[in-house]
C-alpha cells in the first residue's frame, strides 16, 4: 500500500481529535475550571468581583448566609423561586462550616454548575446524533462548548441547572422513557417552571394514556414536594409559587408600553422577611393584563398545536422550542440568562449557518442589553433614561423580533412533513 503523505496523516489526526468526544469533555470542564480558578470570585463592599460579576451570586449568597443565624428558606424568608436553588446553596454554605465565606461558597456553586454545564454537552451530543447523525451531533458539541453566552452565565446564575433538567426531560421523551421524563420534567419546575413546558409536547407527541401518567407523574412529585413546605409556613412558601407573575414589566415590549425601565430584580434582603413584599408591584402597572397575554400565547399555542403535522422526534424538538419561546414572548418580563435554554433548542431544530447566526446576534443584543446599557444606570438608581433610551428600545425590539422569526421558523419546521405513525 503507498504511504500517506504527510499533510494527509496530519489532516487524519486532526479529524480523529475532533472526533473524540472524551477529549472536547476534558478540554470543555478544564477551561472552567482554570477560569475560576485564575478569576476567582470575591465579594468588596457587597459586590461581587472576579469570574462572576455582573451576576446574581451575590444575592443570593446574601440569602443563603442567613442560614448562619438559624434562618431557613421557606421558613423564616421566602424566595421567588421554587426550593431546589435556594436548598442548594443553603447546604452548600452550611457544608463550609464556622469558616464558610462568599469564595468558598462560590467557587463550590461553580464546581456544581460545571457538572451540570457538562451534563448539557452531553445531552446536545446525544440529542444532535439522534436527530441529525453523529458527524452533526459532534459537531453541536463542539459549538456549544465555545459560545459565550452560556459560559458566562454559568457564573451568574442557575440557568445552566434548569437547561440540564429540560434537556434531560427531552432525552427521555425522545427515548421513549416518559416516567423518566416526568420526573425530570418535576424536578426542573421545582428549579424552575419552564421545564413543565414538556407537558405540550408530551400530549401532542404520544398517546394520551401516557401523556396523562406523564403529567400525573410530574405534578404529582412537584406537590409531594410542597406539602411539608406549606405545612411548616405556607405564608413565606406560596411567594415561590406567585411571586415571579406579581412583577412589574421589565425589559420586553410590554414593559416599554408600561413605561418601566428597569431590570426585574426584587427588593432589599430586609423585604423577603415579609411575604406581602413578593407580590408589591416595582414600576407602573400593565397596560396589557397578565391574563391577556396569557390568553394571547394559549391562543397561539393551541393553533401550533392543531396545526402541527411533523410528529418525528425533530419535530418534538421544534414544539418544545416554540413552546418555550412562547411563554418567554408572553412573560411581562425577560432575563438575559434564559439564552441558556434557548440556545440548545435552536442548535438542535436549526444545525446550520443561519442557526447559529441567529443565537450569535441574539447574544450581542442581550448582553449589549444587560450590562452594557443597565451597568450605565448608576446615577438614576439602575432606570434606563436620557441618551440611553433609544439603544434600550432598539435592543428590545431587535430581540423581540430574533425570538419571533425563530417562532416562524420553528412553525414551519412543524409543517413540513406529513404525519408518520405515533410511537
Amino acid at each position: 500500500m503507498p504511504k500517506r503523505a504527510p499533510a494527509q496523516t496530519d489532516e487524519l489526526r486532526l479529524t480523529a481529535l475532533l472526533g473524540d468526544f472524551r477529549l472536547l469533555v476534558v478540554l470543555f470542564i478544564a477551561l472552567r475550571v482554570l477560569l475560576l480558578l485564575a478569576y476567582q470570585p470575591f465579594l468588596i463592599d457587597g459586590s461581587e468581583h472576579g469570574v462572576g460579576v455582573q451576576g446574581d451570586r451575590a444575592y443570593h449568597y446574601a440569602l443563603s448566609e442567613l442560614s448562619a443565624q438559624g434562618q431557613l428558606p421557606f421558613r423564616d424568608w421566602w424566595s421567588e423561586f421554587p426550593p431546589v436553588w435556594y436548598f442548594l446553596t443553603t447546604a452548600v454554605y452550611q457544608l463550609q462550616g464556622a469558616n464558610a465565606n462568599y469564595s468558598g461558597w462560590s467557587m463550590l456553586l461553580g464546581l456544581l454548575m460545571v457538572g451540570f454545564d457538562t451534563g448539557n454537552l452531553i445531552l446536545i451530543r446525544k440529542i444532535g446524533t439522534r436527530l441529525h447523525g453523529a458527524g452533526t451531533g459532534m459537531s453541536l458539541a463542539w459549538i456549544y462548548a465555545v459560545l459565550g453566552a452560556p459560559l458566562i452565565f454559568l457564573w451568574w446564575n442557575f440557568e445552566t441547572l434548569v437547561t440540564f433538567w429540560l434537556l434531560l426531560g427531552l432525552w427521555w421523551l425522545l427515548q421513549a422513557q416518559p416516567t423518566r421524563s416526568a420526573v425530570a420534567a418535576a424536578i426542573g419546575a421545582l428549579t424552575k417552571f419552564t421545564p413543565a413546558l414538556l407537558f405540550g409536547a408530551a400530549f401532542r407527541f404520544r398517546d394520551l394514556p401516557v401523556a396523562l401518567r406523564y403529567v400525573g407523574v410530574s405534578v404529582g412529585i412537584f406537590v409531594l414536594a410542597y406539602i411539608p413546605l406549606l405545612a411548616q409556613n405556607a405564608a413565606m412558601t406560596l411567594p415561590s409559587l406567585t411571586a415571579q407573575f406579581s412583577k412589574s414589566s421589565y425589559e420586553t415590549v410590554w414593559a416599554l408600553l408600561d413605561g418601566n425601565y428597569r431590570t426585574g430584580n426584587f427588593g432589599d434582603l430586609a423585604s423577603h422577611f415579609d411575604p406581602a413584599q413578593a407580590s408589591v408591584p416595582t414600576g407602573n402597572p400593565a397596560r396589557v393584563p397578565g391574563f391577556l397575554r396569557l390568553g394571547i400565547a394559549a391562543a397561539v399555542g393551541l393553533f401550533v398545536y392543531a396545526r402541527t403535522r411533523r410528529f418525528d422526534d425533530r419535530g418534538l424538538v421544534a414544539f418544545v422550542g416554540l413552546t418555550l419561546l412562547i411563554f418567554f414572548l408572553q412573560a411581562q418580563g425577560w432575563s438575559p440568562q434564559w439564552l441558556v435554554q434557548i440556545i440548545p433548542l435552536v442548535l438542535l431544530a436549526f444545525p446550520s449557518r443561519n442557526g447559529l447566526y441567529v443565537i450569535v446576534l441574539l447574544s450581542l443584543v442581550t448582553f449589549a442589553e444587560y450590562p452594557f446599557l443597565f451597568i450605565r444606570t448608576g446615577d438614576s438608581g439602575g432606570e434606563i433614561t436620557g441618551a440611553l433610551m433609544m439603544p434600550f428600545v432598539v435592543l428590545v425590539l431587535a430581540r423581540t423580533s430574533l425570538l419571533i422569526g425563530l417562532c416562524v421558523a420553528l412553525y414551519q419546521r412543524l409543517r413540513q412533513e406529513p404525519v408518520p405513525a405515533r410511537t
